[in-house]
């Protein structure tokens, strides 16, 4: 998620700090997430993607790729 959100909010062309006061949030929150140091509520995901103008299944499409899957469904 961190990764995600840092290169769609780069390639906006918005820096950490005009991107927090665009969407709505503290500018050491929007560092801490793209840091992958606090996950975000769905509140702030709502915030984030409605700030980068898009979805939040666009916001969070392919983050599942790198997770590895430690119990396996019968």
């Amino acid at each position: 998620m961190s990764k995600r959100m840092k290169e769609l909010r780069k390639k906006r062309g918005f820096s950490q700090e005009a991107f927090a006061d665009h969407a709505g949030l503290h500018r050491v929150a929007v560092g801490w997430i793209e840091q992958g140091k606090r996950v975000p509520s769905l509140k702030t995901l709502v915030k984030i993607s409605q700030g980068l103008g898009i979805s939040v299944s666009e916001l969070l499409k392919g983050i599942d790729k790198g997770i590895t899957k430690s119990h396996s469904r019968k």
